[in-house]
């Protein structure tokens, strides 16, 4: 009797205790991560928690301290259609410049103008995205960012996750 209960709940304890799925993120984008998605995973990597309510409130009077300096500066901009992007939304588009990047993502994680480690970051991407990559720029979260001069051309994320109940 004890032998036939395990073999009926054998499979259930193994999803109980396995516990998590995965899955696999692989798209090319034309709009990429916030500045607070890559804020955030930036934080948990350097601190490994989560940031509390009075971090990301720091962050958010920081970035949009950072942005409104950004737009006195660069008229052009500002009355550009990309200004409420960056006011607002704070979502990386293609079209924007590395200054732009930088001022909503920060730094890089990698930096590259090596072609066969882009090809590696594009994966599958690599036909479509080549044409218009001179550089790439990796961010956590999967993403990297490829540009022809200072402008950003293609988008790419490739991200492996869990699911836990």
């Amino acid at each position: 009797m004890r032998a036939s209960r395990l073999v009926a709940f054998g499979p259930v304890l193994g999803l109980l205790l396995g516990g998590c799925a995965a899955f696999t993120i692989d798209q090319r984008a034309s709009e990429g991560p916030t500045a607070t998605d890559v804020w955030k995973e930036k934080f948990k990597l350097a601190s490994g928690r989560s940031p509390t309510f009075a971090d990301t409130v720091g962050f958010e009077e920081e970035i949009d301290g950072k942005v409104r300096e950004f737009l006195r500066t660069n008229p052009e901009v500002a009355n550009s259609y990309r200004a409420a992007n960056l006011r607002l939304i704070r979502q990386v588009t293609v079209g924007m410049t590395k200054e732009e990047i930088t001022l909503l993502l920060g730094k890089p994680q990698e930096l590259t103008v090596d072609a066969a480690r882009m090809e590696a970051l594009a994966r599958r991407w690599w036909s479509v995205v080549k044409p218009n990559a001179k550089e790439a720029w990796v961010y956590p979260g999967g993403w990297t960012l490829y540009f022809d001069g200072n402008a950003l051309t293609e988008m790419t994320r490739y991200h492996r996750a869990f699911l836990h109940p």
